[in-house]
This record gives C-alpha cells, sequence and structure tokens, in this order.
C-alpha cells in the first residue's frame, strides 16, 4: 500500500497514457476498415466500363444555314403597298399627280444654273486736298449684305488713323496726294487690304445662286442664305451656296438638299 500511495501519481499517468495508445491503436484500424468500406461501395456505385460516344450528327443546322441561303420573299411594295405607300403630289391647279420612279419632283428636280460670288470692294474714288489736311474719298460695296439698300456702293470719307464701320485706314504709301496704295485693316477679320488707285480690293463674302425647278416651271434668281423659296407644295430655306452647289433645306422636316451647279 505504501508503494501506491507514494507512487499514484504516476500509476495514474501510466494508465492514462495506456489509454491514449489504446485509442490511437483503435481509430487506426478503424480508419482503415473505414477506408475499405467507402471504397467497396463506391466500385459498386460507379460503373467505370466506357462507352463510345455516337458521330454529333449537324443536320439541323445545315438546314437552317440551306433555309437562310434562299430565304422566303415578301412583296410589300408592288402588291399591297403595306410598307412603301405611293406618293401623291399636288400639281398648282389643284389635280393630283402619282410620282414613280421615273417622276422627279422636289428639291431633287431643281436645276441649279448659275452661281455668281458676292464681293467686298473697295476703291479709291478720289483724293481731297484742303486745310485740314488730305482726306481720301473711299467707295465701298458689300454685295452679300441682306439689306438691298446697303449692297449699294456707297462713299467713305477718311484721312490716315480714321475708322469707319468698315474699315480703318492705317498707311499710305507714297505721296499723300498721289497715293501709290492705301493700306486699310478691315474691321471683321482683321487682315490688311490693299487698294491700288488703278485697282480696288476684292474679297469674296458669300455666293447668289441662280435656279430652276422645272415640274412649275418656276425661276428663282440671285437667292442667297437665308432666303425663303416655295415650289412643289412645300417651303425650303436656302442655307448654303458656294462656289459649286446650293444647299436647300424642306422647312417641314429639316431636311437638306445639296445641289450642284449645271454647267
Amino acid at each position: 500500500m505504501d508503494f501506491i500511495k507514494k507512487n499514484y501519481e504516476k500509476i495514474l499517468l501510466g494508465l492514462v497514457l495506456a489509454g491514449l495508445i489504446g485509442v490511437l491503436v483503435f481509430m487506426f484500424f478503424y480508419i482503415t476498415a473505414d477506408q475499405q468500406t467507402m471504397s467497396d461501395r463506391s466500385s459498386g456505385y460507379i460503373k467505370r466500363t466506357s462507352k463510345t460516344l455516337d458521330d454529333l450528327s449537324l443536320a439541323a443546322q445545315s438546314n437552317a444555314v440551306i433555309r437562310l441561303q434562299s430565304p422566303y420573299v415578301l412583296d410589300f411594295n408592288t402588291a399591297n403597298k403595306l410598307f412603301n405607300p405611293v406618293e401623291w403630289q399636288k400639281e398648282p391647279d389643284g389635280t393630283l399627280l402619282k410620282i414613280s420612279s421615273n417622276k422627279v419632283i422636289g428639291p431633287g428636280a431643281v436645276v441649279v444654273t448659275n452661281i455668281d460670288p458676292l464681293y467686298l470692294i473697295l476703291t479709291l474714288n478720289s483724293v481731297a486736298t484742303n486745310e485740314l489736311g488730305v482726306r481720301y474719298v473711299i467707295g465701298v460695296e458689300k454685295q452679300a449684305e441682306k439689306s438691298v439698300s446697303k449692297r449699294r456702293p456707297q462713299s467713305r470719307y477718311v484721312s490716315k488713323g480714321d475708322k469707319n464701320d468698315t474699315f480703318q485706314l492705317v498707311e499710305v504709301k507714297g505721296a499723300p496726294e498721289n497715293p501709290d496704295a492705301l493700306i486699310v485693316k478691315l474691321n471683321d477679320s482683321g487682315e490688311s487690304a490693299t487698294i491700288l488707285p488703278s485697282q480696288p480690293f476684292k474679297r469674296v463674302d458669300d455666293y447668289a445662286a441662280d435656279f430652276r425647278y422645272d415640274p412649275e416651271k418656276k425661276v428663282f434668281h440671285d437667292r442667297r442664305v437665308g432666303d425663303r423659296v416655295a415650289f412643289g407644295g412645300a417651303d425650303y430655306v436656302v442655307v448654303e451656296v458656294s462656289s459649286n452647289q446650293l444647299t436647300l433645306a424642306d422647312q417641314s422636316n429639316q431636311k437638306k438638299t445639296s445641289l450642284p451647279i449645271t454647267p
């Protein structure tokens, strides 16, 4: 008994260690048995026999491609006009005209016959000498002005350094009483322009067009940007005139039509 009393802690520790060793030995055999059981079940449920797959059939896709190469065409134009109704045009006398492919009306029937440049022209008309000094009479012609009254030539009396609504006289070359050239600075662009006694200064500011509309036998002269015209039962505005073409815009839908000049 004395031995047990003196060494009971060691005896308990030994028993615990023996139990742990027993558990580990048991777990080893248990895990091995469990793995074997799972292997047996997997081999029983999963059949590992291989089978050759059948050839892939593309018959459905091939038939669809063949159908797309020869689609069924539905005619909604010549028969019932479902999506392409016939367009009719009301003539000035009130009659209705059926528009066909060989009948051109509207802005496409406009024929541009002429396009003229509109110039800014500065001309040295005369030189006036008095007790106040030398003054120059310069003719100013603005052909592109919207107002007709402003298109006519007008005179400007200037001395060196003077500025008006169109230009400023910045330099006089040669004798002031008989100048070889006048150098002016244009107000709108800031560019320099040279006016010779024998040759005026000219700059293209815009263009004006002459055109006709044959279906109604209408003729339009000197039409500029912003001018309004009417033909074919519609109203149009001139939105652009260049050196070689005229552009009209339909007032109802703002559709633009560019028309080259006909030589």
